[in-house]
């Protein structure tokens, strides 16, 4: 992500009280420490992936499925690695 992208991205998708420019020209980003400690905490936990068992019994749950494709595959998966990171 580029500083341009991150500019953009800040308003758009993250919790914070205000962004202002300060007498220097510096842009200020002013958050809630709760917040702030939200971004820490989930940034140092470390990624949990799929172990070789949970890949197969997902595969075989979609394959005996309705829909076999490809992407209703890719959605199972991200969907356990969302239910397991968060």
């Amino acid at each position: 992500m580029t500083y341009e992208e991150f500019l953009s991205f800040v308003p758009a998708n993250c919790m914070y009280e205000t962004i202002y420019d300060d007498s220097d020209g510096r842009s200020i980003l002013v958050i809630r420490l709760l917040d702030a400690y939200g971004m820490v905490n989930k940034a140092r936990r470390p990624w949990v992936g799929l172990t070789e068992i949970e890949i197969v019994d997902i595969e075989a749950e979609e394959l005996t499925s309705a829909s076999s494709e490809t992407f209703s595959f890719a959605r199972a998966i991200e969907y356990k690695l969302k239910e397991k990171n968060t």
